[in-house]
């Protein structure tokens, strides 16, 4: 579901026509469409889990040139 919505994302397609997209299929909340902000949520952990990947565990951005 995330690398879809990150695929959709840019594409741009906007985060509630996203959410529309999508169904939960279990809990509480089952055979409804997810909130725009668990979209953001999801973009979200998609570009730390990115960021994280290139640049190593601990780091969050790149170290200053000197």
């Amino acid at each position: 579901m995330a690398a879809y919505a990150r695929t959709l994302r840019a594409n741009g397609v906007p985060v509630p026509r996203i959410a529309q997209r999508f169904v939960i299929t279990s809990g509480k909340r089952r055979g409804k469409c997810p909130s725009a902000a668990t979209i953001h949520r999801i973009l979200a952990e998609g570009e730390t889990v990115e960021t994280t990947a290139r640049l190593g565990p601990g780091l969050t951005s790149p170290a200053p040139r000197v």
